[in-house]
């Protein structure tokens, strides 16, 4: 654990996605419209980290996680999110496909995540770093929810091409 990047790129994944959940939730509500859809797309987000903490537990090698592009691929589905306008009639069925992908992402990085060395310290500093970030987020006066779902999703690019980056660097020394 001698890598900063592979010590706190896990904790940044972790308490940015519990800190902006609150602003997807309020995303998938505007875009649901109605409260049986949203709890519809939101079982569907559930049943899809099932399938992806599965997906994780059932490799054989578990080093060979792909876990930057597990990130990346976060990242992306938060910037697509923010790209997406509420007024067309297919909205439902991308959302629909985003939950899905989101779901398999995030549930698949919670089974990699719990497998690493530094889970118990970052389950700590996790609770800590949320709390001081949501109180901080509070007084953020902003429109609307996308501008920090698509920031995050950003962030999350950044983690997942350093991370590979990192990863190549390490496999050439």
């Amino acid at each position: 654990m001698n890598n900063s990047s592979e010590r706190y790129i896990p904790l940044v994944v972790t308490v940015g996605q519990v800190a902006i959940f609150p602003y997807y939730i309020i995303w998938l509500k505007e875009v649901s419209l109605t409260f049986t859809l949203f709890a519809w797309l939101f079982a569907t987000y559930s049943f899809a980290a099932a399938w992806g903490y599965r997906v994780f537990q059932s490799k054989k090698n578990k080093n060979n996680s792909y876990i930057p592009l597990i990130y990346a691929g976060m990242g992306f589905v938060y910037i697509l999110v923010g790209c997406i306008k509420n007024s067309f009639e297919y909205l439902p069925y991308a959302v629909l496909l985003l939950q899905v992908i989101l779901g398999l992402l995030q549930g698949y990085f919670r089974a990699w995540h719990i497998e690493q060395k530094t889970y118990r310290l970052h389950t700590v500093h996790h609770y800590l770093i949320v709390g001081v970030t949501m109180i901080g987020l509070s007084f953020v006066k902003i429109i609307s929810p996308v501008v920090f779902i698509t920031v995050f999703g950003s962030l999350l690019c950044m983690c997942g091409f350093w991370d590979l980056i990192r990863k190549k660097k390490a496999d050439l020394l």
